[in-house]
C-alpha cells in the first residue's frame, strides 16, 4: 500500500515547508564547492548519484514486489522523470559558470508557470483562482529579486546598474537556466502523475538514480574527473546529498502524492 492511498499523517504543506529549508541550502553548497574548482557537472552527478546509491538498496529489500510490478510505462516515466531531474541539475548549475546569479535566478524559477500551464493538459488537473495567483506572485517575486542586483537609488530614482563581469556566454547561460526551468516542470509533472500510485521509495530510489546515473555518462564523456578534489569537497557532496536532494526534493516528492503539481511548484 502506498502514501497515496491513506490519508497523510502530516500536512503536505508542513512537509512543503521542511522542503523548502532543506533545497535552500543547495546554492549555498553549491557555490562552496565550485569555489573549491569543482566543475558544475561533477557537483550534480555526485549529489544524484549518492542519493540514489542511498536509496536504492532500501528500494531492493523493502519495496522489490513494488519495483516488479512497475509496468514498461512506468519504468519509462520514472527514468524520465530521472533523466529530467540530471537535465534540470546539470544546465542549472552550468549556467552559473556563462551568465549572472540574476538572470540565471530569474530564468529557473519560472518553472511554476510552465507546470501550471501544462497541468490541465497533462494531468486534468485544473488550476485554481488562488494557485494562479501563487505562480503569478513566484514568477513576480524572482523577477523582483533579481531585480534587487541591478536596480539601485541614485539621485533620487531608480536607476539600473548593469555590472560587467566576466562571463564566457550569457545568453548561453540564459538558456541552461531556461532549460533548468523546462526540465525542472517535467520532473515535476511525472513525478505527480506516478506519485499517485507509487511510494516514495520506490520513485526517488529509481528517479535518483537515473539522474545520477545519466549525469555520471555525461560528465566522463565530457573528460571531467570525477575523483581528486580536496576534503571539504567530499564533505559538500554528502551535504547536498543529505539536506537539498534526500530532505529537499524528497519532501516535494512526498507532497506530490497528495498536492497538484503547480502547487508544489510554486512551493
Amino acid at each position: 500500500m502506498t502514501e497515496t492511498e491513506n490519508k497523510p499523517r502530516i500536512s503536505p504543506v508542513v512537509v512543503l515547508a521542511v522542503g523548502v529549508i532543506a533545497i535552500s541550502f543547495s546554492s549555498i553548497f553549491i557555490r562552496l564547492a565550485q569555489d573549491e574548482a569543482v566543475p558544475s557537472l561533477v557537483i550534480a552527478t555526485w549529489r544524484t548519484l549518492l542519493a540514489g546509491l542511498i536509496l536504492f538498496p532500501f528500494a531492493l529489500t523493502r519495496r522489490s514486489h513494488e519495483l516488479r510490478a512497475m509496468s514498461a510505462t512506468d519504468w519509462g516515466l520514472a527514468l524520465l522523470s530521472g533523466g529530467m531531474l540530471g537535465l534540470h541539475f546539470g544546465s542549472w548549475i552550468s549556467s552559473l559558470e556563462f551568465t549572472s546569479i540574476t538572470s540565471s535566478t530569474v530564468l529557473v524559477a519560472t518553472s511554476p508557470l510552465w507546470v501550471g500551464l501544462a497541468s490541465p493538459f497533462v494531468l486534468n488537473e485544473a488550476l485554481s483562482r488562488s494557485l494562479k495567483v501563487g505562480i503569478a506572485l513566484a514568477i513576480a517575486g524572482s523577477v523582483v529579486i533579481g531585480l534587487g542586483d541591478v536596480v539601485v537609488w541614485r539621485n533620487g530614482r531608480l536607476a539600473f546598474d548593469f555590472v560587467v563581469t566576466e562571463v564566457n556566454n550569457p545568453m548561453w547561460g540564459n538558456f541552461l537556466a531556461l532549460v533548468g526551468a523546462w526540465s525542472a516542470a517535467i520532473y515535476l509533472l511525472i513525478g505527480r502523475k506516478l506519485r499517485r500510485s507509487m511510494s516514495l521509495l520506490t520513485y526517488t530510489a529509481v528517479v535518483y538514480g537515473a539522474a545520477g546515473v545519466a549525469l555520471l555518462v555525461t560528465t566522463l564523456f565530457s573528460g571531467l574527473p570525477i575523483f581528486g578534489y580536496a576534503p571539504i569537497v567530499y564533505l559538500l557532496f554528502v551535504l547536498m546529498t543529505l539536506f537539498p536532494q534526500l530532505i529537499g526534493h524528497s519532501s516535494f516528492n512526498w507532497a506530490l502524492g497528495f498536492l497538484p503539481a503547480a502547487y508544489v511548484s510554486v512551493a
